[in-house]
């Protein structure tokens, strides 16, 4: 798909790898919509494409369809999404305190799995309306994470959501394909956002160190760099893409 004057919205686009992808798709010519929950960083990450800022919740459905019908009335239907609103909680199944708390465990799933599927579902309702262009209605990518295949102890709700980020993403794509809907998702390792920047410096040279090659942390622009070329790529449909340097993670 060419990114020239077409309507794209991202989530979580105020900060990380959102925002770096919002400004990778302006780049390209994209009416870029930055979806997030901090109306601030929206602002200013919206200002710094000259595209939209939305406040939305991705994981509530009124919220997300006011978005979406905001987003329309101002830059057209959009063709493309990319998923990037999440959050990360380390926590441990059974801690001094005992069992987890149910609800910490459901928050993460309903913000990084029901919000990504309630996005898809949205967008992908209004882009099967659309007419074709070279073939294809629209291009949705989402966020994985490397947790997806090797979480660490205290990952477990974050490597669930994830898990079923991945899962989702092949018989999603098989269902839109009637559609000419490409749906794939990008799994990144570890990467210099701003839950990373707030680690101690000597944690983020050691988790940096702990990537076989390069041996540093991955930049948001990488990422962003990777969903454009995953858009571009009309062959590239129903898949989940590493971006990690080839780490493992250890257990912990």
């Amino acid at each position: 798909m060419k990114l020239t004057g077409v309507a794209a919205i991202v989530t979580g686009g105020g900060s990380g790898l959102g925002r770096a992808t919002a400004e990778a798709l302006a780049a390209k010519g994209a009416r870029v919509a930055v979806f997030d929950l901090n109306s601030a960083a929206a602002d200013e990450a919206a200002k710094a494409v000259k595209g939209l800022a939305i406040v939305a919740d991705v994981a509530d459905e009124s919220s997300a369809s006011a978005a979406l019908a905001k987003a329309a009335a101002a830059h057209g239907a959009a063709r493309v999404l990319v998923n990037c609103a999440g959050i990360g909680v380390a926590k441990r199944v059974v801690g001094r305190e005992g069992p987890q708390p149910l609800g910490d465990f459901e928050k993460v799933i309903r913000v990084n799995l029901i919000g990504t599927f309630n996005m898809i579902r949205l967008a992908a309702a209004g882009l099967a309306a659309l007419e074709p262009v070279d073939g294809e209605r629209g291009v949705i990518v989402s966020t994985a994470s490397v947790a997806a295949y090797d979480g660490q102890i205290g990952q477990a709700a974050y490597s669930a959501s994830k898990g079923g980020v991945v899962a989702m993403t092949l018989p999603i794509a098989r269902e839109l394909a009637q559609f000419g809907i490409r749906v794939n998702t990008i799994a990144p390792g570890v990467f210099m956002t701003p839950m990373m920047a707030g680690l101690p410096q000597a944690a983020q040279d050691s988790l940096g160190a702990s990537v076989p090659f390069p041996a540093r942390l991955g930049q948001p622009a990488e990422y962003a760099a990777l969903a454009v070329h995953i858009i571009e790529n009309g062959y590239l449909n129903g898949e989940t893409i590493r971006i990690d340097g080839a780490l493992r993670m250890a257990p912990k």
